[in-house]
């Protein structure tokens, strides 16, 4: 049977074509049956690599030199822009003196580079893109459910109105319909571009794939990480539904008293993404927080809380002791701080050890199983209030003896890491007071300060420069101008801030932009804030003494 035109179920040299290989090529990668290996190797060139079929394509290939055609580049050049070199140009006077690495040892290294950018792309980056999508297709979805919503209750008041206001219904109807293409082409247009970044880390992957099988030095070499590129993850897109908002019939004001449609409000902000963090499902806020809760601490003077998993939560005032209750509101425990006197803060570290700090005797200490430890000691400054970072470092904000200097500072331990005093202009970052300053730190490693002194929310990034301030949000019902006491962060990266003043809590997205208010759970002075791990809301009241459960998320 001739072999030429015959079904092979076996590979056969690619030299006589007829017989079955044995070997295989390495340089020349060509199929090679044992008569003509000799005959292959006896040829014209000297680079020839003969291994068993079973381990083709295990030798590198290496470019070969621009300058000395017969010989192979196998190294780089780190004093020529890592320029590739042979044997020859390494004994030239070019390169006299200079640094050399092994190509292959630069190939393996972007090997493991391509092999973990491979393994982020597809257990992180993608999937993320891929929520993001799910999230937008499923607000369009629901999109003209929503607007449906919103004209069935425009034409109910319109029913009110009497046959003479029906040109004024349709009027709005229009606008609505207007508000709804824009709407949808809002969320369209982000849904297309989020594609389009979709299709380019398929392609990327499919490229990694093929780098990953590849044994060309070149390309491989030339690779460069695109990780950084597509780990800066889109802005969110959040687009509020209009609102339509009635008003008494009145024949003479008929148009101006109807109602409006509020018109369609879009955010954006940094979308991050964390490599070490888990992924959290994008939340709405309720349109209207509800009380769950309200737990009486006996505390005079409520000035502190935090929550630590889901079962604790330590509370102190303007007394010397600090009481840890269930979520039921039953008292477990009560520690009584060293100097006698009331705490200025506390929280719990990541081994729910109580961190306690204690104006009193300039300290900060660790409260574990009845027995303390001091972590810090300061001269000259004073510490105020703390918290624990995701990392299990410590912010501690602080104010001179003087009162006329405050700073945040980070520390390891008892290490001190990073000190957070002025901007780029060498101007004082915070209020120069011993007012209050409660710290918090967001999801996205900034550092946020509600400065009391300052009536201002100061927030700065990991590096310590300053990102945003947030003084207040112009309001017919809030009088006072904003002074924040309290402050926390949730799993969105919004950041919360209690005004004692205006008996509100004031809610923004991580660029500092005001998204609402809470301010209908009857609060009366609420001081300080945490968040608990399913992102309920616990609100001190200095006055009452009392700690409230706000669920504000859908």
């Amino acid at each position: 049977m001739d072999p030429q035109s015959s079904a092979q179920d076996v590979h056969r040299c690619d030299l006589c074509e007829t017989a079955i290989i044995h070997s295989y090529c390495d340089f020349c990668h060509i199929n090679l049956c044992k008569p003509c290996i000799l005959d292959h190797i006896l040829d014209e060139y000297d680079k020839h690599k003969i291994v068993p079929f079973e381990e083709r394509r295990s030798t590198l290939i290496f470019p070969k030199c621009e300058t000395h055609s017969h010989k192979i580049c196998d190294f780089q050049c780190e004093d020529c822009n890592n320029s590739l070199v042979c044997s020859s140009c390494m004994a030239s006077v070019q390169h006299r003196g200079h640094t050399f690495v092994e190509l292959s040892e630069v190939y393996k290294a972007k090997k493991d580079v391509i092999e973990k950018d491979k393994v982020e792309f597809e257990n992180l980056i993608s999937p993320k893109y891929e929520e993001i999508v799910f999230d937008l297709e499923k607000k369009l979805a629901n999109l003209d459910r929503g607007y449906e919503e919103l004209t069935t209750e425009l034409s109910k008041q319109g029913a009110e109105w009497q046959r003479e206001i029906e040109i004024i219904i349709n009027k709005m109807k229009s606008e609505i319909s207007e508000i709804k293409v824009k709407h949808k082409g809002i969320l369209q247009k982000h849904l297309n571009e989020i594609k389009q970044v979709q299709s380019l880390i398929k392609q990327t992957l499919l490229d990694l794939e093929e780098l990953e099988q590849s044994t060309e030095v070149s390309p491989t070499i030339k690779y460069s990480s695109r990780i950084r590129e597509f780990s800066k993850l889109p802005p969110k897109v959040h687009v509020s539904m209009p609102t339509f908002i009635s008003k008494p019939i009145d024949n003479a004001k008929m148009y101006c008293l109807f109602g409006k449609i509020i018109p369609l409000s879009t955010t954006t902000g940094d979308n991050l993404l964390s490599l070490n963090q888990p992924n959290t499902s994008v939340r709405e806020l309720l349109y209207k927080p509800e009380l769950v809760a309200t737990m009486e601490t006996g505390h005079e003077k409520l000035r502190n809380v935090t929550c630590y998993n889901d079962d604790r939560i330590w509370t102190s005032g303007q007394t010397n002791n600090i009481k840890c209750f269930n979520m039921k509101g039953s008292l477990l425990q009560t520690v009584y701080t060293k100097s006698g006197e009331f705490p200025n803060d506390l929280d719990v570290d990541i081994d729910g050890n109580l961190i306690v700090s204690d104006g009193k005797l300039n300290t900060v200490y660790e409260v574990n199983i009845g027995k303390t430890e001091e972590l810090i000691r300061l001269e000259e400054w004073n510490p105020f209030n703390l918290c624990i970072t995701a990392t299990g470092d410590l912010l501690v904000t602080m104010y001179s003896d003087d009162k006329t200097q405050a700073k945040v500072v980070r520390y390891s331990r008892s290490t001190e890491k990073q000190t957070i005093q002025f901007d780029d202009k060498g101007k004082p970052l915070y209020s120069g007071n011993n007012r209050i300053k409660y710290i918090t730190e967001n999801r996205n490693h900034d550092i946020c300060v509600a400065d009391s002194g300052a009536g201002a929310v100061v927030v700065v990034n990991q590096d310590g420069k300053l990102r945003w301030r947030y003084t207040g949000h112009p309001s017919v019902t809030k009088n006072e101008p904003v002074e924040p006491r309290g402050i926390t962060t949730d799993s969105q990266s919004h950041i919360l801030t209690a005004d004692g003043v205006n008996h509100c809590i004031h809610i923004l997205n991580q660029n500092g932009q005001f998204l609402c208010y809470i301010d209908n759970c009857d609060l009366k002075n609420p001081y300080a804030l945490s968040v608990d791990n399913n992102d309920n809301l616990f609100v001190c009241e200095y006055w009452k003494g009392s700690v409230k459960k706000i669920k504000y998320f859908n």
